[in-house]
């Protein structure tokens, strides 16, 4: 009987451990996690976040930049990490693209990670060189379709979610355009504005000068709803294809089997940071709209982009990544 009660109060200590360390975090730094390199739009957000949490909770909250295999690298160190929520993911829709994109993968992006809260929605434009004839999302079809073949469009990245709304557009319409990679934004800007290509979705943050100046034509947002810094833009939706959207975003993750009382805590908190008065212009300029869903709508988000994207890959014949 001795036997039986002293496996029954290990037992009973190790269940109640998790949600005593659950009341008392956070007791120390937390690593918020960016899988990409420093300087870029993710970075700075994360980093604008990071430090409206270290306010709010009194701890310290430090991003670390592990860029590398396409966000792979940091995405797999945060699904290794133990779950006590002092390790952090903040990654882009890109989470939801790689196990769609590449062959096999270090981890399980469904179930090594828990989905915290989706800070923010991002949205893509179509842009293409005011050379080209057209004025309407309908007439760069009517035109793709007169001219097979003969288009060109800028790509920063084999499955990207620039290059997969892109390929949404010509699958849906039937359209023969050809892709041209290149190696970033800047690159890409240069060939569209010297007429090396002639479209391309870029990001509404990065393409606002370039549209603004005339250097660029925007025909449609990817969203479902219209940008608010491109009102009279209208969605590729409003133009031919209805239901149509492909919108970005950057989240919150945590490694699976942290304490659910962490996660309400860190998703409750973001969405107050969301909220400072100073972090509102700083969206504005970044072309980001707030969200700060609970974990439970993010998991909706995250499922759904999957299985869309899984899709986008087969009827594009994207081949799968090494």
């Amino acid at each position: 009987m001795r036997v039986v009660s002293m496996f029954a109060a290990i037992c009973a200590a190790c269940f109640a451990a998790a949600p005593a360390r659950a009341q008392t975090w956070p007791s120390g730094p937390i690593k918020m996690v960016v899988p990409y390199a420093a300087g870029g739009a993710t970075d700075a957000f994360a980093r604008l976040i990071a430090g409206k949490l270290q306010d709010q909770m009194n701890t310290p909250v430090i991003v670390d930049d592990k860029a590398g295999a396409g966000g792979n690298l940091g995405a797999n160190f945060v699904a290794k990490s133990p779950p006590d929520g002092y390790t952090v993911l903040f990654n882009i829709n890109g989470q939801a693209i790689s196990p769609a994109l590449y062959k096999s993968l270090p981890y399980d992006a469904d179930n090594d990670f828990l989905r915290v809260t989706q800070l923010v929605s991002t949205t893509s434009v179509l842009v293409v060189v005011p050379s080209l004839p057209v004025k309407t999302f309908q007439e760069l079809i009517a035109y793709a379709k007169a001219n097979p073949g003969k288009l060109n469009y800028g790509s920063t990245g084999v499955g990207n979610s620039l290059h997969l709304t892109m390929e949404m557009i010509k699958h849906a319409t039937g359209t023969d355009i050809q892709m041209v990679p290149f190696r970033g934004d800047a690159p890409l800007f240069s060939a569209m504005l010297g007429g090396e290509v002639q479209l391309a979705v870029v990001p509404m943050v990065t393409a606002m000068a370039h549209i603004e100046s005339g250097a660029l034509r925007a025909l449609a947002v990817s969203t479902a709803k219209r940008a608010g810094p491109l009102p009279d833009v209208p969605t590729v939706a409003e133009q031919g294809l209805p239901g149509f959207e492909m919108q970005g975003w950057m989240g919150l993750f945590v490694p699976a089997k942290t304490p659910r009382a962490i996660v309400e805590r860190l998703w409750k908190e973001s969405r107050t940071a969301l909220a400072a008065p100073d972090v509102a212009p700083v969206m504005k300029n970044l072309a980001l709209d707030p969200v700060g869903s609970s974990p439970e709508e993010f998991d909706k988000r995250y499922f759904a982009d999957r299985a869309m994207i899984q899709q986008v890959v087969k009827d594009a014949n994207i081949p799968l990544q090494d």
